[in-house]
């Protein structure tokens, strides 16, 4: 049901989770951990689904705050709990506040939690390519500093998101990639239909490391390929179903 790294468990003071698509209350095709508030799901079952998600991690203490996600790089500082039936239009979340838990949805983006345990601070970003390509994880990062974080003493975890093997794009979208930095090209494999294969979550790492944080980790998990454990967007597609689910990753300061 949960996804954790030890690069995060271990820190005092923090509590976190990449939760899966399982044990839940949804049924059908959002069988059965959907999180998605923008979901056509019944939103009893989602804020169910939710409180299960919190309680799977060890955060018991005040509401989940998720954010309108538009692949962008605004970042936002929470000091108090979000309205969720008005959710601010940003990518990332970052909280000094105990019992201020954040939380990003995806469903083959990737969902990125950092922590200072030292100084208290915490974040949470969607970084689909978009979002990464326009710099949300740096700000996210940049964010943190102003809330006293130190960039060498945060870890950095990236979830379950789509991979490599499952990224088709064609052969336009690498461009902005090596147009940023030609050294983005080793992201990209050619493929036997001639167009490429995206490493997302290679690319987001390679992002974070350039940072100098403390540790940059990354689940390893295909969202796309594990159907029974992930929701996934581009499966959805392929199938041509009306919608999908969200799966969600929290963290928190205990």
């Amino acid at each position: 049901m949960i996804v954790t790294v030890d690069a995060l468990d271990r820190l005092k003071g923090i509590r976190h989770g990449f939760l899966t698509r399982r044990g839940g209350v949804s049924d059908g095709i959002y069988d059965s951990l959907n999180c998605g508030l923008g979901t056509t799901d019944e939103r009893a079952r989602v804020f169910e689904n939710r409180a299960r998600a919190m309680k799977a991690a060890g955060l018991l203490d005040g509401p989940l705050n998720t954010a309108y996600q538009v692949h962008s790089a605004k970042v936002l500082v929470v000091e108090t709990p979000l309205d969720q039936s008005n959710r601010p239009e940003v990518d990332g979340l970052v909280t000094r506040t105990k019992g201020i838990n954040l939380g990003v949805l995806t469903a083959d983006c990737g969902p990125v939690l950092f922590a200072d345990a030292e100084a208290g601070v915490i974040g949470a970003a969607h970084a689909g390519w978009k979002g990464a390509l326009s710099g949300v994880l740096q700000e996210t990062v940049r964010v943190m500093e102003i809330l006293g974080a130190r960039r060498e003493n945060i870890v950095a975890a990236i979830g379950p998101c789509i991979g490599q093997d499952s990224y088709e794009v064609g052969t336009e979208f690498p461009t902005p990639f090596i147009e940023q930095d030609r050294d983005n090209a080793r992201f990209f494999a050619a493929n036997a239909c001639r167009k490429f294969q995206f490493d997302l979550a290679g690319y987001c790492a390679a992002q974070l490391q350039s940072l100098g944080l403390a540790e940059v980790v990354v689940s390893g998990h295909d969202t796309c390929a594990l159907e029974d454990d992930f929701f996934s967007y581009r499966r959805k597609t392929k199938r041509d179903e009306p919608d999908y689910g969200r799966q969600v990753s929290v963290i928190g300061i205990v």
